[in-house]
């Protein structure tokens, strides 16, 4: 007889699959089948055009035209990734401005420019411009360069999961935290059955109010806009 079971979802991951698995767990599905299918940031969407994963999570609108994205399902708070030798290493949290001091990693291959400006942005609130020399490959060279190094990398909470012990990710709080999203392929009839509920029922799940997301909302609008305003520019 044929299973009557649904194939597993097939979900990409950069880094860590904890924060995806909270969000799993959040929308009701903490008995579905899950393949975490991993992806590099150098091209990030390749597995996802290939057939390899039914969606990914992704941090702001890559607005890329054959990829469409749902609601926010969540949100990753900032951070600044540096070796345990590193001046910033020790301390509680960390404000942009001093993180522009230091040497950070330039947008690497494939990876839409105009989200890095939004991961990665060239100046500071102040004007202090951040200087994206390092080249980004994959987690291993980065934590390689960390350790060896004075240089930094701004970037996501979610990342303490999966870094080792000498690479400290130290909060940055005066960035607002990243929405998180699926994306998947734009067209045809969009993904399985299967996949589609679960979407839905992690877009519920995120609607409703927590002490944690109300203030994140807040923020939302303004990092919509910013990938907008971004994506106008380059096209300038």
């Amino acid at each position: 007889m044929p299973s009557l079971l649904p194939p597993p979802l097939r979900l990409g991951v950069h880094g860590s699959a904890r924060p995806a698995s909270r969000i799993v767990a959040a929308a009701g599905h903490a008995h579905t089948p899950v393949e975490y299918v991993p992806y590099e940031v150098a091209a990030p969407f390749d597995p996802l055009r290939a057939g390899r994963m039914d969606i990914m999570i992704v941090k702001y609108d890559p607005l890329e035209p054959d990829i469409t994205l749902s609601a926010p399902v969540g949100f990753d708070g900032r951070a600044v990734l540096v070796g345990a030798h590193h001046p910033l290493a020790g301390r509680d949290t960390v404000s942009i401005e001093e993180v522009a001091a230091y040497e950070g990693f330039a947008c690497p291959g494939d990876f839409p420019p105009h989200v890095w400006d939004l991961v990665v942005p060239p100046r500071t609130p102040q004007g202090r411009t951040i200087r994206r020399v390092h080249s980004m490959t994959t987690l291993t060279a980065l934590a390689d360069l960390l350790r060896s190094t004075s240089a930094v990398h701004v970037s996501f909470q979610s990342l303490e999961a999966v870094v080792p012990p000498d690479i400290a990710v130290v909060p940055v709080h005066d960035l607002p935290p990243s929405p998180v999203a699926f994306a998947w392929l734009r067209g045809g009839d969009g993904p399985p059955e299967h996949v589609r509920r679960f979407v839905a029922d992690a877009e519920r799940a995120a609607g409703q109010p927590t002490d944690q997301t109300a203030g994140q909302t807040a923020h939302l609008a303004a990092n919509q806009a910013a990938t907008q305003g971004a994506h106008q520019a380059v096209e300038r």
